[in-house]
């Protein structure tokens, strides 16, 4: 082993013990990317909500959420690097860990930029070769889809309720939502504003699609939706397949090509 530094997506440079042995990740689809890296062994603490694989949810050493991890079972653990994201995590708590331990942060808006981190922890972690496969596989995908582009039919993509909150245009949702080739109907707003009903009948989309998370919208909210706007599609929609910007990019295309198709017949 040796110390080699690494920039990370915000632009800091990171010393790391390289290749790592220790790793800890912050978030749920990065958790997904290395295990298909290979890195079993390696990764020793993940969050609860890193569903994915079970295999890691059910063994590996949870050390709290994204946005409260805990600091503390980090410190017990002794990582020599830590993979976390500018928008799930936390800035206070990433800073405090960037003070104990190497932190590494990815900040992501696009594929590209996903594409970009995957290439980046493959290096980080010594799993280049691994890492240049994945990409392909995502590429191959993602250009299978832009063959296969509709009218750009307008979507709202919703996030939660109570209030109801969208996907701005700003968001990698949204840079997916134009890569399967529909157009966001709130394209304008930024992060993920809070919306009325009123604002989203006035909007005029063709889909509305509930999202399986984070918030785990259900048929009886496309009934409460129905009320107000009685003439709009409405989809419940795999969230992960929109959100996370990790190895699970190699299933979202051939996903979204399937609900194309399945909202022609709606």
């Amino acid at each position: 082993m040796s110390f080699v530094s690494f920039n990370d997506m915000t632009g800091r440079t990171v010393l790391v013990n390289y290749p790592p042995q220790k790793i800890i990740s912050l978030v749920p689809s990065q958790t997904e990317l290395l295990f298909d890296l290979g890195l079993e062994d390696e990764t020793i603490g993940i969050t609860k909500f890193c569903i994915h694989p079970d295999s890691w949810f059910r063994t590996k050493k949870r050390i709290g959420g994204t946005k409260n991890v805990n600091i503390e079972a980090i410190k017990a653990l002794q990582p020599d690097l830590i993979i976390a994201n500018k928008e799930e995590n936390t800035k206070e708590q990433v800073e405090l860990l960037a003070t104990l331990f190497p932190v590494w942060i990815s900040d992501i808006k696009s594929i590209e930029e996903a594409i970009e981190m995957i290439k980046q922890i493959g290096a980080i972690t010594d799993k280049n070769d691994q890492a240049e496969r994945i990409v392909e596989n995502i590429r191959h995908n993602k250009d299978s889809i832009a063959k296969e582009k509709n009218k750009a039919e307008k979507v709202a993509y919703l996030i939660w309720r109570n209030p109801w909150m969208c996907a701005g245009g700003d968001t990698f949702i949204s840079n997916m939502i134009t890569e399967a080739g529909w157009t966001n109907v709130f394209s304008d707003r930024q992060r993920y504003p809070e919306i009325t009903l009123e604002e989203l009948k006035v909007a005029i989309p063709d889909h509305i699609f509930l999202s399986s998370e984070p918030y785990p919208f259900k048929e009886t909210h496309i009934r409460e939706i129905k009320e107000s706007i009685p003439d709009v599609k409405i989809t419940l929609v795999d969230g992960e397949m929109f959100s996370w910007y990790g190895s699970r990019l190699i299933m979202a295309f051939p996903y979204l090509n399937e609900l194309k198709k399945s909202l022609e017949n709606i």
